[in-house]
């Protein structure tokens, strides 16, 4: 998106805020093209055969924006950073449904032979990468919220700087530190 767009988003956003209803209509076209990039990159971590699918991701982070009313939106930045975390909990909330639901919903009997060549490979645990996240938020907030960007968001270096304020270098030592943190967090924890 060029200025003119991000300068338009900005303004629907507070529009919105305000209580202009038809803001909201307005600023959907502009944002979908984002919104569907923030969630085919949070989809291109999951498994194959995935139950999410990405326009599903795209359109429950709409509904829970719609219901977002009431947050002090700044600009079209800011508007990402929420979504990349919005989409985030989504997909965090469906691994947690997913995983509930194995152990102890719709069990199938199977062989041990079956169950080898059953087991699903899963890239990224986003359960233990969400609770580790977490944890470094409390000591970490922005090396956490840099990682989620660019993690679950797929933001770029510059945008991520965009979004937070801060330099590209800030952007690049803060997620070099946080890759570093998490690994060895989830690895810990395993």
């Amino acid at each position: 998106m060029r200025d003119q767009p991000s300068q338009e988003i900005t303004r629907l956003l507070r529009d919105w805020r305000h209580g202009d209803s038809s803001a909201m209509d307005r600023l959907i076209p502009l944002v979908h093209e984002e919104l569907r990039r923030l969630a085919h990159h949070s989809m291109r971590r999951e498994r194959l055969g995935h139950t999410l699918q990405t326009t599903a991701l795209v359109n429950e982070a709409y509904l829970r924006l719609v219901d977002a009313r009431q947050v002090e939106w700044q600009d079209r930045a800011h508007f990402l950073a929420i979504s990349a975390g919005l989409m985030r909990r989504i997909l965090v909330d469906h691994a947690r449904s997913r995983a509930y639901k194995k152990r102890g919903g719709n069990w199938t009997k199977l062989s041990l032979d079956e169950a080898r060549t059953a087991a699903p490979t899963h890239p990224a645990d986003l359960e233990a990468i969400d609770e580790a996240l977490c944890r470094l938020a409390t000591f970490g907030p922005r090396e956490a919220q840099v990682a989620e960007l660019r993690f679950f968001g797929g933001l770029s270096t510059k945008e991520t700087a965009e979004v937070m304020g801060i330099s590209c270098r800030s952007v690049e030592r803060d997620w070099t530190s946080a890759k570093a943190w998490l690994a060895s967090e989830i690895k810990r924890s395993r």
